[in-house]
């Protein structure tokens, strides 16, 4: 194929979607738990269009470059739903990775940063996307899968089943699934988590459609009834314009990279550290506001999501002017 098919299964669910965005917001309405703010959601609208753009010719490069690994693999597979399924649950595990590294390298965080912008969570903020993902590389992680014998169009489809099945995880409307479902699956309120800007629930919960990668690797955080979620980002934007929503921290990222008087490692790690990284410890990583948190509520310590206390005095603090 000339373009992997992640687009065919998103753009084939795009009246799903629709339809059940006015659901929500007819839900909303009656009941009082989904929140929709006009201009939120037609900033949601519109990066999703352009995204869905920049997907498509993307798409082109992704399929050439996984091609061209794709003539030196291993294995030639015959097609088989097994062999589907198969692929589905190895591209969760690197759609997890991806997720991890998204968060933790900030240049990939420049690119996936949109996708946390707003703070509101609903299922219109499924859909504001970035336009950069390009830049981040990461398509490269997908490359064993290819050279085991896993052709790109299989793990394209793959991609955008899985997509679609997290547009439902963005919602305020479902509370909790049944209990094996929410011990398996990534669900609603597993998701709220991940998008929650309270510091037991940073970095927490990168599943697409299995939660037990982070079940497995440590990064699972469950919902606390006592702890609403607070959306958005850590320093919020609070503008609807969608050229800084879009490109705010790669401009970030430029400044910083400029800055007088650093070394080279430093402007290489203002690049490639966790966000909040800095050289004169002036600003806060999560870890960091984790433990800052723990250092205010030492009851809270070692509980999920936080650090025991052992680690806290190990972790740096804020710099402070003197």
């Amino acid at each position: 194929m000339d373009q992997l098919p992640e687009l065919a299964p998103t753009h084939l669910a795009v009246p799903v979607f629709i339809a059940v965005m006015l659901l929500e917001l007819v839900i909303g309405r009656v009941y009082g738990n989904a929140k929709f703010e006009i201009r939120d959601t037609g900033l949601n609208l519109f990066t999703s269009f352009v995204a869905g753009t920049e997907r498509v010719l993307s798409g082109v490069l992704y399929a050439f470059v996984l091609m061209y690994f794709y003539q030196y693999r291993v294995f030639d597979f015959e097609f088989s739903w097994l062999l589907v399924a198969i692929v589905f649950v190895a591209d969760d595990l690197i759609y997890y990775i991806k997720h991890r590294i998204e968060h933790t390298v900030r240049w990939a965080w420049a690119s996936h940063v949109v996708h946390h912008s707003s703070q509101h969570f609903n299922t219109s903020v499924a859909l504001r996307q970035t336009w950069t993902y390009a830049l981040t590389g990461l398509i490269l992680l997908y490359v064993p899968l290819v050279l085991i014998g896993v052709h790109p169009a299989l793990l394209g489809f793959c991609a955008g089943v899985n997509l679609v099945y997290q547009f439902f995880l963005h919602t305020e409307t479902i509370k909790r699934l049944p209990r094996w479902y929410e011990a398996i699956m990534n669900t609603p309120s597993h998701h709220r988590v991940h998008h929650a800007t309270n510091p037991k629930y940073l970095d927490a919960n990168y599943a697409g459609t299995f939660i037990i990668w982070d079940k497995l690797f440590g990064t699972f955080v469950p919902e606390d009834d006592n702890e609403p979620c607070r959306y958005g980002i850590v320093k919020n934007l609070h503008t609807f314009n969608v050229v800084r929503v879009a490109f705010h921290e790669w401009a970030s990222i430029a400044k910083d990279v400029v800055r007088p008087g650093l070394s080279l490692r430093q402007r290489l790690n203002y690049m490639f550290k966790p966000p909040g990284w800095s050289h004169d410890g002036s600003r806060e990583t999560s870890k960091m506001i984790k433990a800052r948190h723990v250092r205010l509520n030492p009851t809270s310590a070692g509980g999920p999501g936080l650090p025991d206390v052992s680690d806290v005095q190990t972790e740096p603090k804020l710099a402070t002017a003197s």
